[in-house]
Protein backbone atom coordinates (compact mmCIF):
# COMPACT_ATOMS: atom_id res chain seq x y z
CA UNK A 1 0.00 0.00 0.00
CA UNK A 2 2.40 2.69 -1.22
CA UNK A 3 -0.35 5.10 -2.32
CA UNK A 4 -0.59 7.99 0.14
CA UNK A 5 -4.35 8.25 -0.45
CA UNK A 6 -4.77 4.57 0.44
CA UNK A 7 -2.65 5.13 3.55
CA UNK A 8 -4.89 8.00 4.65
CA UNK A 9 -8.20 6.34 3.74
CA UNK A 10 -7.29 3.16 5.59
CA UNK A 11 -5.89 4.99 8.63
CA UNK A 12 -2.32 3.78 8.18
CA UNK A 13 -1.28 7.40 8.83
CA UNK A 14 -2.34 9.63 11.72
CA UNK A 15 -5.66 11.07 10.53
CA UNK A 16 -8.64 12.79 12.13
CA UNK A 17 -11.68 10.82 10.96
CA UNK A 18 -15.01 12.65 11.12
CA UNK A 19 -17.11 10.10 9.20
CA UNK A 20 -16.62 6.72 7.56
CA UNK A 21 -18.47 3.71 6.26
CA UNK A 22 -17.41 0.50 4.51
CA UNK A 23 -16.39 2.32 1.32
CA UNK A 24 -15.01 5.73 2.29
CA UNK A 25 -13.14 7.58 5.01
CA UNK A 26 -13.64 11.32 5.64
CA UNK A 27 -10.81 13.11 7.41
CA UNK A 28 -9.88 16.64 8.35
CA UNK A 29 -7.35 18.15 5.96
CA UNK A 30 -4.09 18.70 7.86
CA UNK A 31 -3.56 21.87 5.82
CA UNK A 32 -7.09 23.30 5.97
CA UNK A 33 -8.21 26.27 3.93
CA UNK A 34 -10.62 26.94 6.82
CA UNK A 35 -11.61 25.05 9.96
CA UNK A 36 -13.82 22.13 8.97
CA UNK A 37 -12.05 21.43 5.64
CA UNK A 38 -12.64 17.71 5.02
CA UNK A 39 -11.18 15.19 2.55
CA UNK A 40 -13.35 12.28 1.38
CA UNK A 41 -11.36 9.26 0.18
CA UNK A 42 -12.40 5.83 -1.09
CA UNK A 43 -10.86 3.02 0.97
CA UNK A 44 -10.28 0.99 -2.20
CA UNK A 45 -7.62 2.48 -4.45
CA UNK A 46 -9.25 4.44 -7.22
CA UNK A 47 -7.53 7.12 -9.23
CA UNK A 48 -10.25 8.71 -11.33
CA UNK A 49 -13.87 9.71 -10.78
CA UNK A 50 -15.14 7.61 -13.67
CA UNK A 51 -13.56 4.50 -12.10
CA UNK A 52 -15.62 4.68 -8.87
CA UNK A 53 -18.05 1.84 -8.26
CA UNK A 54 -21.69 2.67 -7.48
CA UNK A 55 -21.44 1.92 -3.75
CA UNK A 56 -18.46 4.24 -3.33
CA UNK A 57 -20.12 6.97 -5.39
CA UNK A 58 -23.27 6.73 -3.27
CA UNK A 59 -21.20 6.82 -0.07
CA UNK A 60 -19.35 9.92 -1.28
CA UNK A 61 -22.60 11.74 -2.03
CA UNK A 62 -24.20 10.74 1.30
CA UNK A 63 -21.09 11.85 3.20
CA UNK A 64 -20.89 15.13 1.24
CA UNK A 65 -24.44 15.95 2.24
CA UNK A 66 -24.11 15.15 5.95
CA UNK A 67 -20.69 16.81 6.28
CA UNK A 68 -21.96 19.94 4.51
CA UNK A 69 -24.89 20.12 6.94
CA UNK A 70 -22.53 19.74 9.91
CA UNK A 71 -20.20 22.46 8.56
CA UNK A 72 -23.13 24.84 8.07
CA UNK A 73 -24.36 24.30 11.65
CA UNK A 74 -20.94 24.47 13.29
CA UNK A 75 -19.09 27.17 11.38
CA UNK A 76 -21.86 29.24 9.68
CA UNK A 77 -19.84 29.74 6.48
CA UNK A 78 -21.07 32.05 3.73
CA UNK A 79 -20.79 29.08 1.37
CA UNK A 80 -19.30 25.64 0.90
CA UNK A 81 -17.16 24.44 -1.97
CA UNK A 82 -17.11 20.75 -2.87
CA UNK A 83 -14.42 19.94 -5.40
CA UNK A 84 -12.25 17.21 -6.85
CA UNK A 85 -9.00 17.61 -8.73
CA UNK A 86 -8.18 14.81 -11.13
CA UNK A 87 -5.33 13.76 -13.36
CA UNK A 88 -2.13 15.73 -13.00
CA UNK A 89 -3.90 18.00 -10.48
CA UNK A 90 -4.40 15.13 -8.01
CA UNK A 91 -1.45 15.37 -5.65
CA UNK A 92 -2.40 12.12 -3.84
CA UNK A 93 -2.76 10.04 -7.04
CA UNK A 94 -5.86 8.65 -5.32
CA UNK A 95 -9.38 9.96 -5.91
CA UNK A 96 -10.48 12.38 -3.21
CA UNK A 97 -12.92 15.22 -2.76
CA UNK A 98 -12.63 18.37 -0.69
CA UNK A 99 -15.45 19.97 1.28
CA UNK A 100 -14.36 23.48 2.21
CA UNK A 101 -16.28 26.06 4.25
CA UNK A 102 -15.91 29.49 2.63
CA UNK A 103 -16.36 33.05 3.84
CA UNK A 104 -17.07 36.30 2.03
CA UNK A 105 -13.94 38.12 0.98
CA UNK A 106 -11.77 35.02 0.67
CA UNK A 107 -10.01 34.51 -2.64
CA UNK A 108 -10.50 30.81 -3.33
CA UNK A 109 -7.76 30.94 -5.96
CA UNK A 110 -5.40 30.89 -2.96
CA UNK A 111 -6.59 27.32 -2.33
CA UNK A 112 -4.94 26.28 -5.59
CA UNK A 113 -1.71 28.27 -5.32
CA UNK A 114 1.30 26.06 -4.72
CA UNK A 115 3.57 28.52 -2.96
CA UNK A 116 5.71 25.95 -1.17
CA UNK A 117 4.27 26.88 2.23
CA UNK A 118 4.11 23.96 4.61
CA UNK A 119 1.49 25.23 7.05
CA UNK A 120 -0.03 22.33 8.95
CA UNK A 121 -2.83 22.73 11.48
CA UNK A 122 -1.81 21.85 15.02
CA UNK A 123 -2.91 18.39 16.10
CA UNK A 124 -4.81 19.66 19.14
CA UNK A 125 -6.84 22.07 16.97
CA UNK A 126 -7.64 19.27 14.52
CA UNK A 127 -8.68 17.05 17.45
CA UNK A 128 -11.05 19.77 18.74
CA UNK A 129 -12.56 20.24 15.28
CA UNK A 130 -12.90 16.47 14.87
CA UNK A 131 -14.84 16.15 18.15
CA UNK A 132 -17.19 19.00 17.22
CA UNK A 133 -17.87 17.56 13.77
CA UNK A 134 -18.44 13.98 14.96
CA UNK A 135 -20.89 15.21 17.59
CA UNK A 136 -22.81 17.30 15.03
CA UNK A 137 -22.87 14.51 12.42
CA UNK A 138 -24.36 12.12 15.00
CA UNK A 139 -27.09 14.68 15.74
CA UNK A 140 -27.85 15.11 12.02
CA UNK A 141 -27.85 11.45 10.98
Amino acid sequence: MSCSGCQLANKKENVHVVFEDNDICCILDHQPFNEGHVLLLPKKHTRFFDELDDNTTNSLMKASKIISKAIKKLFQPDGITICQNGGIFDELTHFHMHIVPRYEGQNFADFYIEDGATYTEEDNKLEQTKRKMIKMIKVLE
